[in-house]
């Protein structure tokens, strides 16, 4: 087990201590989390010739200025190169066993981690080899860790193999596999295009979170609750448009915000990433704050670690100071990733009792907000 932070004064929350409390993760791709070093060790193994450099610290930077571009579309352009190197069962172990290991390492308790399998069968790899040497991998770099994890299914949006991917992640729920989604570019391919798949999904009690909201609107989102049965929503924090203001400046809900809100329905959200991407110029312009006033159930997320130059840690410390979040604050934030998470109820209570609450127990400098 790790050594947490103990004593009766910590102090405020500052990188070094956030990396030692528990922290839930619900939202994170496996091929935007690579380690630079294992991206060059792969390409040279797999005859990968088209990465743009093959010095480590270069590449890190490569991709933070390749994702740093403001649009989603050409965020995602640099996936060609770590989806490049992942076409094989060992490589794909390699990858899944470093993301776990890194992870652990960050203090991470508990991780939903999702990936297509579709765009690592460019060698010949089935759908089931691939989630099963991914599956190996997370198995061997958590081991003898406090990091439970756990795989989500992405279908891409633009192709039309939702339907197998849905099937094949259903195949795999009880060996690790949580749920099903829908990744790639947004604006133009609406979540109701693989409405098959979220039907075969309900059909199966399997289930189901969509990315929504991030680069586009409302109806994206509206789409994914109300066609496609969304549990939780990757990003959703368009729903501001959704929300005015009333004749005394506070905040009025439309009725999709109302509705997310009374739901309960949680937004994986990414803030960093949302920077990146220019969903928002600037962390202290994100809706974040706003939502968790606001008291929607909002978690916090890295989204590509890799691209984004991010940990969980990195992320918490980003908000605490931007924010103000205290120990409290961050504790929140976490306990409701952990009641979000896919993992069954009686296993996310133990987690919460045993391990989180535990864990923030020494850190926190103030009285805990009522549970919601």
């Amino acid at each position: 087990m790790k050594t947490r932070i103990t004593g009766p004064s910590v102090g405020p929350p500052t990188l070094e201590r956030i990396r030692q409390a528990p922290k839930v993760l619900l939202h994170d791709h496996l091929d935007g989390g690579l380690r630079p070093t294992s991206i060059i060790e792969l390409a040279d193994e797999l005859g990968y010739r088209d990465l743009p450099t093959t010095d480590a610290a270069e590449l890190s930077q490569w991709m933070l200025r390749g994702a740093n571009r403001k649009n989603l579309t050409l965020y995602l352009e640099t996936f060609a190169h770590t989806v490049g190197v992942m076409q094989t069962e060992a490589a794909l172990h390699r990858v899944a066993r470093e993301c776990a290991e890194d992870l652990a390492a960050d203090g991470v308790v508990y991780a939903e981690i999702r990936f297509a399998p579709e765009l690592h069968t460019e060698r010949g790899l089935s759908l089931d080899a691939v989630i099963e040497a991914v599956l190996a991998g997370f198995d061997a770099g958590s081991t003898s860790t406090d990091l439970t994890i756990r795989v989500i299914c992405s279908a891409m949006r633009h192709q039309n193999n939702g339907l197998d991917v849905a099937q094949v992640a259903v195949r795999y729920r009880d060996h690790g596999v949580v749920a099903f989604d829908i990744a790639g570019p947004e604006d133009g391919f609406p979540p109701d295009d693989h409405l098959v798949a979220f039907q075969f999904c309900q059909r199966e009690n399997f289930h189901i979170t969509i990315h929504a909201g991030e680069a586009y609107g409302p109806r994206s989102i509206w789409k994914a609750l109300q066609f496609c049965g969304a549990e939780r929503l990757g990003h959703g924090i368009r729903i501001m448009e959704d929300m005015g203001r009333d004749a005394d400046g506070d905040r009025t809900l439309g009725r999709l915000a109302h509705y997310l809100r009374d739901a309960r329905i949680p937004l994986e959200v990414c803030p960093t990433s949302n920077v990146n991407t220019g969903v928002v110029e600037r962390l202290a312009d994100h809706p974040i704050d706003e939502l968790v006033q606001l008291r929607f159930r909002v978690t916090v997320n890295t989204d590509n670690r890799l691209m984004s130059g991010v940990t969980m840690s990195s992320e918490m410390a980003a908000l605490s100071e931007t924010f103000g979040y205290g120990w409290d604050r961050l504790r929140w934030l976490t306990v409701n990733a952990m009641k979000s998470s896919f993992l069954p109820f009686r296993e996310r209570l133990q987690l919460i009792e045993q391990v989180i609450k535990p864990g923030y127990a020494p850190l926190e400098a103030s009285e805990l907000e009522p549970p919601i």
